[in-house]
């Protein structure tokens, strides 16, 4: 079973590690699908200086202020960046999908499949209605 909500935005500030235990970033905020509500992706930002990125919600694990992930850091900080003070679009999340190899018959993708093509499909937790 998935973290609530809420619980997953009790990680926004949480060190996010690759399942090898390395530090690939901050969580910064919790995307959520804009008709449901329900988190679809954790926000992090990349080093120091690096971008934000979305990292798939389901594949995310709590620890003790820490989130874990089975991606590895190269994968993520080969993500799409993306804005987080901005929604996501079908297609940006399409996009950041295929980076994670999610294919359309499954998961986020097959969520995405009947949306229209330049609908706003997830938003920052605090910018849900």
């Amino acid at each position: 079973m998935l973290p609530s909500l809420t619980e997953s935005l009790g990680w926004v500030g949480y060190q996010l590690d690759e399942v090898g235990g390395g530090a690939v970033g901050r969580v910064t905020s919790i995307f959520v699908d804009a008709e449901t509500g329900d988190p679809v992706w954790l926000v992090a930002k990349t080093g120091r200086f690096g971008k934000s990125v979305a990292v798939p919600f389901g594949d995310c694990a709590p620890g003790v202020e820490e989130v874990w992930t089975p991606h590895e850091r190269d994968e993520i900080r080969g993500a799409p960046g993306i804005d987080p003070g901005r929604p996501l679009t079908r297609d940006q999340e399409l996009t950041i999908c295929d980076h994670y190899r999610i294919h359309a018959e499954t998961g986020r993708a097959l969520e995405l499949a009947d949306r229209p093509e330049d609908a706003v499909t997830s938003q920052a937790a605090n910018d849900a209605g």
